[in-house]
C-alpha cells in the first residue's frame, strides 16, 4: 500500500538528486538508477513520478527557475528605481543559490537539451523572455536599452557558460562585477 503524502516529497527528491548528479558528472549522461540511488529509492519508482529521465530533468530545471524566479522577485521588492531594479536582477542572477556548482551544470545541459527536445525549448523561451523584458523595462528610459538589455542577457548566459567551463568553485562576485562593469560601461558611468 502506499505512503500517503509521500509523493511530493519523493518527487522533490528526486528532483534536488538529478541536480545533483548533473552537476556532478557534468552532463545528462547519468542513470536514472543514479538519480534514483542518489534520492534514497529504486528506480522503478523513479520512473512511476516521472517516467523518463527527460522529464525528471525537465522538473529539475523548472526547480532551478523557480528558485531563480523567487530570488529576482525578492530583490526586485526591495530596490527603488529602474537602475536599482537592473542591478538587483544582476546581483540575484549570481547569487549563491543561483550560481552553484551544480545549477550551473544543469543549465549548461539545459541550454543542450533546448536544441532537440521541444518541451525544454518552450520552457528556456519562458526563461529568456521573462528576463529580457525585465531587463528592457528597467532601461526603458534609455535610447538604446534594448540593445542594453539584449547584451546583458547574453552576458548572463554566457558568464554562465565560462563558469562551468572553469575549475574551481563559482565565484558569484566576479561574474556580478563583470556584468555591473558592462552595464557601467554602456551606460556611460
Amino acid at each position: 500500500m502506499p505512503k500517503l503524502g509521500m509523493q511530493p516529497i519523493r518527487k522533490q527528491a528526486l528532483v534536488n538528486a538529478t541536480i545533483v548528479e548533473i552537476g556532478r558528472a557534468g552532463s545528462l549522461d547519468v542513470t536514472v538508477s543514479q538519480i534514483a540511488k542518489r534520492a534514497g529509492m529504486s528506480s522503478a519508482l523513479a520512473h512511476h513520478y516521472f517516467g523518463s529521465k527527460e522529464d525528471m530533468f525537465l522538473a529539475a530545471m523548472r526547480h532551478v527557475m523557480t528558485l531563480y524566479g523567487a530570488e529576482v522577485r525578492g530583490a526586485l521588492a526591495v530596490a527603488d528605481g529602474p537602475d536599482a531594479r537592473l542591478r538587483a536582477i544582476l546581483r540575484a542572477s549570481f547569487s549563491a543559490g543561483n550560481f552553484r556548482r551544480e545549477a550551473v551544470g544543469a543549465w549548461l545541459n539545459f541550454w543542450v537539451m533546448a536544441q532537440t527536445v521541444p518541451a525544454a525549448r518552450r520552457l528556456l523561451g519562458v526563461y529568456q523572455g521573462r528576463l529580457r523584458s525585465n531587463l528592457r523595462a528597467c532601461l526603458r528610459a534609455h535610447a538604446d536599452g534594448r540593445e542594453i538589455a539584449d547584451g546583458l542577457g547574453a552576458l548572463i548566459d554566457g558568464l554562465y557558460l565560462r563558469e562551468v567551463l572553469k575549475n574551481g568553485p563559482p565565484d558569484g562576485a566576479a561574474a556580478v562585477a563583470t556584468a555591473m562593469a558592462y552595464l557601467d560601461a554602456r551606460l556611460g558611468k
